[in-house]
């Protein structure tokens, strides 16, 4: 059994997806993508590089994540220090570069340039450096080191997606925060009995961190949905946590109504 977690950023609404049973990530985000409207173009997709989080490419923008291609080399840090902290320091400095982009809340096409300004020559020194690493047989290639920068080398095309497209994320930590909230759900109920019910409790899990996202009270939320059954059948984007407080009916109107 899989529990897949998918962070969708819609304009500026954030919504979470739970999906548990045994289609792993990549197939969870194919069936997604395949509802996709065709005239909204490729979305860009960040994930870790794992093999099961893979889909089509001419489906979407595929982006990996940087902090993991860094967690790589600081769990080595301790063995390989000096070739291990060149890496970490490179990709601290880009990290700090979006911080700085973030601060001054620059749009995604000034985030652009100045990455691509202040990040890519830091990009394009490591990318030089690594290939010299096993060009000159400076590590061993079997080696974890070595294992660690091949990995980095065969992501290259993704790993630096954000100095060509605008608004493209360095990691997935919004998604790994996601995942914490699944997580302390299996803990709490041993998981589930059928994959029904893991089906159920994702749908659950996916409407209640929607609504922390986007601010809203979750058990005045699912009560809503109760009281207002049809209406939600009926037009499910006018329910959705950032909606549907504009569809309540008033008490009074009830009371009159009555």
């Amino acid at each position: 059994m899989f529990t897949t977690a998918l962070v969708v950023k819609v304009g500026e609404q954030t919504i979470c997806l739970y999906d548990s049973g045994r289609a792993h990530a990549g197939e969870n985000l194919a069936a997604l993508l395949a509802q996709r409207e065709a005239d909204q173009g490729k979305p860009l997709v960040m994930s870790d590089a794992l093999a099961r989080n893979e889909v089509d490419e001419p489906t979407r923008s595929r982006c990996h994540c940087r902090a993991h291609g860094r967690r790589q080399f600081s769990d080595l840090e301790d063995v390989f220090p000096r070739e291990c902290q060149g890496v970490i320091e490179a990709l601290k400095q880009v990290f700090d570069h979006d911080e700085q982009a973030r601060d001054e809340q620059m749009s995604p096409e000034a985030r652009l340039a100045y990455h691509r300004d202040s990040s890519g020559p830091i990009m394009d020194a490591l990318k030089r450096w690594l290939a010299t690493q096993g060009n000159d047989r400076l590590v061993e290639p079997h080696s974890s080191l070595g294992k660690a920068m091949a990995s980095m080398q065969g992501h290259w095309d993704t790993l630096p997606r954000f100095l060509s497209v605008p608004g493209a994320p360095l990691d997935n930590n919004v998604v790994e925060r996601a995942l914490k909230l699944c997580i302390r759900q299996r803990k709490n109920s041993l998981f589930s009995k059928t994959e029904y019910s893991a089906s159920i409790a994702s749908v659950l899990t996916s409407l209640m961190a929607t609504c922390i996202y986007a601010g809203v009270n979750v058990l005045e939320y699912l009560v809503a949905l109760q009281e207002y059954r049809a209406e939600g059948f009926a037009d499910p984007s006018a329910w959705l946590p950032w909606t549907y407080q504009a569809r309540l009916v008033p008490p009074e109107a009830t009371r009159r109504q009555s």
